[in-house]
């Protein structure tokens, strides 16, 4: 099978993986793995590869998610346990105080979290610190989970430029540079996103605001209609546990510090939170297994995504398929157009990163285009800082992310949802982007 046929089975993929997402056919983890195994029967079938490779990708592909689905079990379990032993009630209370009912406050608090929680560069660390904190509010106030999102995810692609953050170090590690040299160069950019992501909480927390006022009392009925929150209802007060607020306040920011100083995986920290979270607040077996199972169902079923994605993954990305629908890409970029090459991938990014995972996206088309790029003697950075800037916001929006499955999953919103939600808002904040950064002189042609 030729390069190009391997490229087009790639895209047909991916599109029909997308399809089935927004259109609501079925749930994400059915669509991921009967996708891929369409696909890999086809690979195996036409003699591309062998069985044994493809069971190899595959197992690959859910190797390098399968860190994340463990993260995403024991965290919905701490987080469950510090939400029934009562925690959350009283910093929420404590909240709402300072807040009250401003909902504008409320998106800029959510942002600025979402800044100082993404210092470190880790997609997951910052959902975990940011959602279980501002879900209750956003829930109490009736503002949508799709905002909470779409703020959470213009800070994070904003603070993932920093040099220690991955997009950053694999495109540097392409185009042979230092990461903190490219950093240097794209900081303006960087700045000007900061301003936007402040824009973008204060725009969507007016607009929330207009919407909660406009609705009324029926806005209840309508987050019944599109939230499943069966479990709110049904939550156990004997489960309170207000004597030991102090420690669990206390365990909660361990749980965190040791996330952001990256010690240990992790999964094994919220393994250890989730022991010391239940063995302190209850007792004896019995109520221990009570627990575990009340909060499983959701654990479980993200899990279960998580990982069909890593079969997905695996098909794709571990068969080096990817890399040669990165190749196709650049291919179709005519001669005459190939100067303005930076200004191009810029405006395709955020597509883009829809169909790329972020190894692929770096490792397999930035190296093509860089090559493209030498013969009209565009400078390779031009192109890294493109790429990087613009595709940074939609990292944490795109299917084949694995911490965009630990968002939604927190966040209790749909994929199709949080992609139809935040897409065209990412696109315009990339494109704004690109704007200031030929506008401020990083990129030019």
């Amino acid at each position: 099978m030729s390069d190009t046929i391997l490229a087009l089975l790639g895209f047909a993929t991916v599109i029909a993986v997308i399809v089935l997402l927004l259109r609501n056919v079925t749930v994400p983890a059915l669509a991921f793995v009967s996708v891929s195994t369409i696909t890999a029967a086809i690979l195996v079938a036409t003699g591309a590869f062998t069985l044994d490779e493809m069971a190899g990708f595959i197992k690959e592909g859910v190797k390098g998610v399968h860190g994340t689905a463990v993260l995403f079990i024991f965290s919905v379990l701490f987080f469950g346990v510090m939400t029934d032993a009562g925690m959350f009630d009283k910093i929420i209370g404590a909240l709402m105080k300072k807040v009250g009912n401003n909902v504008v406050g409320v998106a800029l608090m959510t942002c600025l979290i979402a800044i100082i929680g993404h210092l470190d560069g880790g997609g997951a660390s910052t959902f975990l610190i940011t959602i279980p904190a501002m879900l209750p509010v956003y829930k109490r106030l009736h503002m949508r989970r799709e905002t909470l999102l779409l703020i959470c995810v213009t800070a994070m692609g904003v603070m993932n430029l920093m040099p220690w953050g991955g997009p950053t170090m694999r495109a540097a590690s392409v185009i042979e540079m230092e990461p903190n040299d490219l950093w240097f160069q794209l900081m303006p950019m960087q700045i000007v996103g900061l301003v936007l992501a402040v824009g973008t909480a204060v725009f969507w927390g007016l607009q929330e605001k207009k919407r909660i006022a406009k609705l009324g009392d029926a806005i209840v009925a309508e987050d019944a209609g599109k939230y499943d929150d069966s479990d709110d209802g049904k939550k156990d007060e004997a489960l309170a546990r207000p004597q030991n607020f102090i420690f669990n306040v206390i365990l909660t920011l361990a749980v965190i510090i040791v996330l952001v100083l990256d010690i240990f995986p992790s999964y094994y920290v919220f393994m250890v939170g989730c022991a010391l979270g239940i063995l302190v607040n209850y007792r004896g077996k019995k109520l221990h297994n009570s627990i575990i199972k009340s909060h499983a169902s959701a654990g479980l079923s993200m899990a279960s995504t998580i990982l069909c994605a890593g079969v997905f993954l695996g098909v794709l990305s571990k068969s080096g398929i990817m890399e040669k629908m990165a190749i196709m890409m650049a291919n179709v970029i005519p001669a005459s157009l190939g100067r303005f090459l930076p200004i191009i991938i810029g405006i395709l990014s955020v597509p883009l990163a829809l169909l790329f995972d972020t190894d692929s996206y770096f490792y397999g088309l930035l190296p093509v285009l860089v090559s493209v790029g030498n013969q009209f003697g565009v400078n390779p950075a031009h192109i890294a800082i493109a790429m990087v800037v613009c595709r940074n916001c939609a990292t944490f929006i795109s299917p084949v992310a694995p911490a965009t499955y630990l968002g939604i999953g927190l966040a209790g919103v749909e994929i199709k949802d949080h992609i139809k939600y935040c897409f065209g808002w990412q696109w315009g904040v990339s494109i704004v982007c690109l704007v200031a950064g030929l506008i401020l002189g990083v990129i030019h042609f």
